[in-house]
């Protein structure tokens, strides 16, 4: 990280340089550690660049000009969530950051951060990757600015972009470079996009109208009233030909067909210049590429961006066993980089003694970019390597007192989970595996992680393990051995739990079961509770002003939290992250989960930061301060008979401290000072769910 830490390693340069919006901490949950130590394991000297001051080159000249190219990061988190609230209000602190201070990164950093490398050394090679990067590899609307944005590649003017698990990609990217080879000439690597002239195909390869893949419906062309068109004459209409035989083609032959031609045939998306301005054409777009996303049949796929396109090769081929131990299984410090000396980092803090057991999630919420990230095919790490990484933290972190905080992921419970059939795989275009129901295909059996549960319990010095990632409730009601395990041993007072809403017509939109599934685990989750003797609870998660929700919807969802005696104590509204399917639907205002068309359905989007307020309101519907909102929303649903001062009413008639007054017949309301509200408990998630832990 520094010039003197390079003497000492006596380098006079380093061959890959990694610039990162965050502090480095040397663990494999953070994406800039796995990258450096696997580029290392390859034999480069690597550097890194961490929350450089962007406003000048000067500190991306730090580590001189890398012999290969600079690697540039966001970091784990999206620059624009990582910096503004659901509201667009700029946070105060940053986890990322040493002090947990904010506005030590851009907006946007990827590409400012590329800017910068360019200026510090002109005609250097750039390659961009990481969750930003890799959400904005073609045209995406963009929150922030309320407008679809060109791809990442056209921003940054970078020679590569990486995507998804990147790891066996970045490999070849740097020995091929290492080779000689120009990063800009490598366009057959799996999981990188790249700009090409307009038109440009390899030798044997064909081009597909994404139209013909997925038919969005009559699309009306947009009327030229200038346009002249001239009358058509006798001799311009072409006669029919004569009728010729048709040789009938058998459907194994149209079957090996298809499959050979699949390999070497792009599909072209609508431009840039047709999605920005057509809702239509934009929902057909990311209705295609969330269609071409499963790596054992997906396409590549070319995006026009003015003159140039984008060309984006299939998603990379999900990691083995192996590969995964590998990556996990090189040497790590397992500590913030000792320049920040004592300072807090939250995020460290957080996962300081936590294990990612896995990658992926077949969940496939349509809030929620881990899917577009990371993929639906689950990814894991033997039970021998996650146990070794427990005797590490065990033996080599300082503070451990033999409390392991999660062995998880993005979603804890789906550990060696897979579809039961190869085949059958390789496949499927579903975009979940678990919705509208399971599918009959997906293996949910969990034995496997009940007996890592086991054997980790059973590792000397090991006090207890509890469970930090969400767990996906759907498929854990298939094992009930599996509840009476995290019940039992796993839970330390309260388990994270993601319903997400109670009503079918947010649901629909979010791809999530409805909430008698979560009845029947909280069933099994009490039960088993009791059973240990233990008493614990259910946090549940969900999300206000998400696409298709009612005022109806939230009110609903309100009376069911009160019935059950649940007050969310952090709430949060929906946040529409870049590629993901309810931001279409946001800004869409259309379905992408069914074919499309100017007629198809529309969906109902909360913008109106009033409604927004009030959906937000409903969630916290036991907080004083939301009482007069709500009962105005209330009053106007013609619903008042919810606001009394019976167990049977939603809100009180009255705030805290008024007394009301009766003088002929009219009601007059005398105020006192407000005493302080009772602490609540709960929490509500962050719909902007990222590639990184939960």
């Amino acid at each position: 990280m520094s010039r003197a830490e390079m003497d000492l390693l006596g380098w006079d340069e380093c061959d890959i340089i990694l610039v990162t919006g965050d502090a480095y901490i040397d663990h494999p949950s953070f994406g800039m550690a796995l990258i450096g130590r696997l580029l290392e394991a390859q034999g480069l000297r690597v550097g890194i660049i961490c929350q450089p001051d962007w406003l000048s080159a000067d500190e991306f000249k730090t580590l001189g000009k890398p012999k290969l190219f600079f690697g540039v990061t966001a970091g784990n988190m999206d620059s624009m969530i990582n910096r503004y609230t659901a509201d667009k209000k700029p946070r105060s602190d940053d986890a990322y950051t040493a002090g947990g201070m904010g506005g030590k990164r851009p907006d946007r950093a990827v590409t400012v951060y590329s800017q910068r490398c360019r200026e510090a050394y002109p005609g250097v090679q750039i390659m961009i990757g990481g969750i930003e990067a890799s959400l904005r590899r073609i045209a995406q609307y963009d929150y922030w600015s309320d407008k679809v944005r060109q791809s990442a590649l056209i921003y940054s003017k970078a020679d590569i972009l990486l995507f998804g698990n990147a790891e066996r990609a970045l490999v070849e990217v740097a020995q091929r470079s290492a080779a000689g080879e120009k990063l800009k000439d490598m366009r057959d690597i799996r999981g990188t996009a790249f700009m090409t002239p307009q038109g440009w195909l390899p030798e044997g390869w064909a081009e597909l109208d994404s139209t013909t893949v997925d038919t969005p419906g009559r699309i009306d062309k947009h009327i030229d009233p200038y346009e002249m068109l001239p009358e058509k004459s006798e001799k311009d209409i072409t006669p029919a030909s004569d009728t010729k035989a048709i040789r009938l083609i058998s459907k194994a032959e149209r079957i090996a067909a298809k499959q050979a031609d699949r390999q070497h045939t792009v599909i072209r998306i609508p431009a840039y210049e047709a999605v920005a301005f057509d809702p239509v054409l934009y929902a057909h777009a990311s209705r295609t590429l969330h269609l071409e996303s499963n790596p054992g049949n997906a396409r590549a796929m070319v995006q026009q961006h003015g003159s140039r396109d984008v060309w984006i090769n299939p998603p990379p081929i999900p990691l083995s066993t192996p590969e995964m131990d590998y990556i996990f299984g090189q040497y790590y410090a397992r500590n913030p980089h000792p320049s920040y000396g004592k300072a807090h980092i939250p995020a460290w803090e957080m996962i300081r003694f936590s294990i990612n057991i896995m990658r992926g999630c077949f969940g496939g919420c349509t809030f929620c970019s881990i899917t577009e990230h990371e993929g639906r095919i689950i990814q894991s790490r033997s039970e021998e390597s996650i146990l070794q990484e427990i005797v590490d933290i065990r033996d080599k972190t300082s503070g451990f007192k033999g409390h392991i905080s999660d062995l998880g992921g993005p979603t804890a419970n789906m550990y060696r989970l897979s579809c039961k059939d190869p085949k059958i795989e390789s496949s499927c275009r579903r975009l979940s595996c678990v919705y509208p129901g399971i599918c009959e295909n997906l293996n949910t059996d969990h034995a496997p992680l009940i007996q890592l549960y086991k054997k980790a319990r059973k590792i000397e010095g090991v006090k207890r393990i509890t469970i930090g990632s969400g767990v996906r409730y759907d498929i854990a009601v298939e094992s009930p051995e599996y509840v009476k395990e995290l019940a039992t041993h796993h839970v330390s007072g309260y388990l994270k739990i993601a319903p997400e809403h109670t009503e079918e017509g947010p649901l629909s939109k979010m791809m999530k079961p409805g909430i008698g599934t979560f009845e029947r685990f909280r069933e099994m989750f009490d039960y088993y509770s009791e059973q240990a003797g233990k008493k614990q609870s259910l946090i549940p998660y969900f999300i206000a002003a998400h696409p298709g929700t009612s005022d109806e919807d939230m009110l609903n969802l309100a009376l069911w939290l009160k019935k059950n005696d649940f007050q969310p104590d952090q709430v949060q509204a929906f946040t529409p992250t870049p590629m993901a399917m309810a931001t279409t639907m946001w800004h869409t205002r259309r379905n992408p989960l069914r074919k499309l068309a100017r007629s198809s359905e529309k969906v109902d989007v909360i913008r109106d930061g009033h409604r927004r307020k009030v959906h937000k309101a409903f969630l916290r519907y036991h907080d004083s301060d939301n009482w007069p909102i709500l009962r105005e929303a209330l009053i106007a649903m013609g619903r008042a008979d919810l606001i009394g001062n019976t167990p049977r009413h939603l809100i009180p008639a009255q705030q805290p401290g008024e007394k009301f007054v009766h003088e002929k017949n009219n009601v007059v309301v005398r105020r006192t000072d407000k005493p302080k509200g009772k602490k609540t408990f709960g929490r509500s998630r962050d719909a902007a769910a990222q590639g990184s832990k939960k």
